[in-house]
């Protein structure tokens, strides 16, 4: 950490512990050059660097003053009393979001998809020519139907800095994350079954349970530490709960990072009610300080936990490569991998281990984790500047996902329509819950080429939410 980064960390110290409370002016660049011994190049970096973390607000003519990013508070989740499981039916909403997210005439703030300046692009082109190059006549035939070794042998490889002792033929390549957790899913329910979920939960996720004609039950999480685990605790006492699909690392859409002892108290809780948990560790890898978060899989000593990822978020959307550890399930996967789809493409999976084996991946992460913390902080910044008082937004340390909980009166979906009219795309809360719930809520998408449209359509957005009323019944 070079100088003037440690002069950010004591100053946000120090206005986290209260000594320059919100509002309180710091002292001048001039002024804390000479008390710290730094020049004043190196403070304004610092103060910077704070301002773009909504730590700081600087006032023309007057200086910088201090400011606390507001954080959605911890969701009271010692109960789960109103909780049931009931069927998903909002395939049809969602699939309107995801089509609107396709227009050229859009700024899309609603999919969980990095702007190209976020992927290492041209590393992918340069290891698929090589694939290309290197490529023999079994290149047209179709891949193993477990996936290419070699891409296997690395994801074994990288598995022990997330905790993980994980051998090649643990591991069955799938076409993209969303096929692993459809194949987790298929594997360990039937039709008709009660699976927990986080709420709110990835609607892509409520899209899968209601595919498969799946109940969801909805445990109480909160923003910062993921799923109570007291919550999942009566909920198991309750209700038949089949299986448990969680995102323990940077959670879609809340961003949550449920702290190791959560995560191996839910691994033993759902051990000992022989309950299968399925991990989406898709953001994973995204952590802004670059320290790789450990699985909820490092705690699993029977192989309960099955572990889905991709490389959709971090290298490339479209070669649409992820996978699955499956533990005690892994013969039954491998059975519906080669009964649904066969064989996931076998030249991206070259490509990606050519990749992954160049070491520059994990470069690509130390610099985009910095990026989407640059990022995350001016929207943050944006929002506290422009949208409604009351407003709160998560700040989640991983993923490039904001979650935003709008006052009361505010009404998610009628502030979409409003602003898809203005040429903006967002998601609204209820998308995340299967009983619709949220209505005050959205979530923004950090990742995109930040330029002057970006922050007139963010003025727009937090206008357009001082006018978008809740709807009332008919």
């Amino acid at each position: 950490m070079n100088r003037y980064e440690q002069l950010a960390e004591r100053l946000r110290t120090d206005i986290r512990a209260g000594l320059y409370p919100p509002g309180q002016r710091l002292p001048s660049v001039r002024r804390i050059a000479s008390q710290q011994g730094l020049s004043i190049a190196t403070c304004i970096s610092a103060y910077r660097k704070l301002e773009a973390q909504g730590w700081l607000e600087a006032r023309p003519q007057s200086g910088f003053y201090a400011r606390t990013p507001e954080v959605l508070p911890p969701r009271a989740h010692q109960t789960c009393d109103d909780a049931r499981p009931g069927e998903v039916t909002m395939s049809e909403r969602v699939a309107q979001l995801m089509r609107a997210s396709h227009r050229d005439d859009l700024l899309v703030l609603s999919t969980a998809i990095p702007h190209a300046d976020f992927l290492p692009v041209k590393d992918v082109r340069g290891a698929l020519s090589r694939a290309l190059r290197h490529e023999d006549a079994g290149s047209a035939r179709y891949g193993e139907f477990v996936g290419e070794e070699s891409l296997r042998v690395q994801i074994a490889r990288r598995a022990v800095e997330s905790g993980c002792q994980i051998h090649p033929d643990d591991i069955v390549i799938t076409t993209g994350c969303q096929e692993a957790l459809m194949l987790s899913l298929r594997a360990t329910t039937q039709p008709g079954d009660v699976v927990a979920i986080e709420s709110p939960a990835f609607f892509g996720t409520l899209q899968l349970i209601e595919s498969l004609g799946l109940q969801a039950l909805e445990i109480p999480t909160d923003a910062q530490t993921g799923m109570s685990p007291e919550a999942l605790e009566l909920a198991l006492e309750r209700w038949p709960v089949k299986a448990c699909l969680v995102c323990s690392s940077f959670s879609n859409p809340v961003g949550a990072l449920m702290p190791d002892a959560h995560k191996r108290r839910i691994v033993q809780l759902l051990a000992t009610h022989e309950v299968p948990l399925i991990e989406d560790d898709i953001y994973g890898e995204m952590a802004h300080d670059g320290q790789r978060p450990r699985v909820a899989k490092a705690w699993d000593r029977s192989g309960n936990v099955l572990l889905c990822s991709s490389f959709s978020k971090t290298i490339a959307p479209g070669l649409r490569v992820g996978w699955v550890v499956a533990g005690r399930w892994r013969r039954e996967v491998e059975r519906l991998k080669y009964g649904s789809t066969m064989a996931t493409a076998l030249l991206p999976q070259r490509a990606l281990a050519d990749y992954l084996a160049s070491g520059r991946w994990d470069r690509h992460l130390a610099r985009v984790g910095r990026l989407y913390a640059d990022q995350m902080a001016r929207m943050q910044t944006a929002i506290a500047r422009h949208f409604p008082s009351g407003t709160r937004c998560t700040r989640p340390s991983g993923g490039f996902i904001l979650w935003v909980e709008l006052p009361e009166d505010v009404d998610a979906l009628d502030l979409q329509a409003r602003a898809l009219e203005a040429g903006i795309s967002i998601s609204p809360g209820p998308l995340f819950s299967p009983q619709g719930k949220y209505r005050n809520c959205v979530r923004l998408m950090c990742a995109v080429r930040w330029d002057s449209r970006v922050d007139a359509a963010l003025a727009t957005l937090g206008s357009l939410a001082g006018k978008a009323g809740r709807r009332l019944p008919a």
